[in-house]
């Protein structure tokens, strides 16, 4: 015998129609029929998965962004620390005088995602001036993303040497976009020195073999051993003699050059070279082009009018 009745809620001879089949699907022989219909039963695409797509191609590619931009800052502050971004730029200047070709990955690896940047740490009171040419002469051959940093150590820099690589780049940001990063870090130390990987790499001290480096990078090299000796040979008299020595010492180098560029346009013969950019560049800096003989003087004007040391002369002033 049961405990308590309860009454029905609903009538006992309802009746419900249940469905034939689990889901229905549009007629693809009908005449009025959607095409986009059509496509989706072909194999199409649906517009709303396109556009989910789309999204995911966009966060895809702002996270590459923000990673380059993080590598970016990571480089320039395990290097050494900077504490001051003033300019970030990229120049184009004219046509480059040297048609050698060069891999980047071949001489700086295989860029797995983040800039290759080279990192430089100089003193503003002795501008690497070779080192800015070779910049410009990189900007016409790499799209070079190039930014200068103030060190902590240095109290105060001229605004000549906050702009000596060229104009803020607006698309700094976007790291991706190019294929070498220039970093200059006015700072206070004895020597010159460049890091390119800053975890596995010892420092390259002396703007003569930052110089030699940056150089290889435009893959303009003379291939004759006797010629790559001769520009050797030029580089370090002018680093040792030229820009380091005393008057005597000068006047010789000088005397040197004067009797080389008499048989020639250039030092190394008819071709333009790193050992022209070191030699004009010291004796620019150390103040004989006034007073030089004839022929560098006539060769200091062939070196103004290629337009690559155009960065170098407000340093001068």
């Amino acid at each position: 015998m049961p405990m308590y009745k309860v009454k029905p809620v609903s009538p006992g001879d309802i009746k419900i129609d249940l469905p034939a089949c689990m889901y229905k699907s549009p007629n693809i022989h009908a005449q009025g029929m959607n095409c986009g219909d059509h496509a989706l039963q072909n194999g199409g695409v649906d517009p709303a998965l396109e556009r989910l797509e789309g999204r995911q191609d966009e966060v895809l590619r702002r996270l590459y962004e923000l990673k380059a931009a993080v590598d970016g800052i990571t480089k320039t502050v395990t290097s050494p620390d900077a504490d001051l971004d003033v300019s970030t730029g990229s120049r184009l200047p004219a046509e480059s005088v040297f048609r050698g070709t060069a891999d980047l990955d071949s001489l700086l690896g295989k860029d797995l995602g983040a800039l290759r940047d080279v990192v430089i740490n100089a003193s503003p009171g002795r501008p690497p001036l070779s080192l800015l040419v070779l910049h410009a002469l990189l900007c016409q051959r790499y799209q070079v993303l190039s930014s200068v940093h103030v060190h902590s150590s240095v109290s105060a820099v001229p605004p000549s040497l906050l702009s000596c690589l060229g104009p803020r780049h607006t698309d700094s940001y976007a790291r991706q976009r190019f294929q070498l990063g220039f970093t200059l870090i006015w700072k206070d130390v004895s020597e010159l020195q460049m890091k390119f990987n800053t975890q596995s790499m010892c420092p390259i001290e002396g703007e003569a073999n930052v110089a030699r480096f940056l150089f290889r990078l435009l893959g303009a090299g003379p291939q004759d051993p006797v010629a790559a000796t001769q520009m050797d040979c030029w580089i370090d008299t002018a680093v040792f003699q030229l820009a380091e020595g005393g008057s005597k010492e000068r006047a010789a180098v000088l005397r040197s050059l004067n009797a080389a560029l008499g048989r020639s346009p250039w030092l190394l013969g008819q071709e333009f070279s790193l050992a022209d950019i070191v030699c004009a560049c010291c004796v620019l800096r150390a103040g004989q082009a006034s007073s030089a003989p004839v022929n560098v003087q006539r060769w200091l004007k062939s070196c103004q009018n290629l337009g690559h040391f155009d960065c170098v002369y407000p340093l001068l002033q």
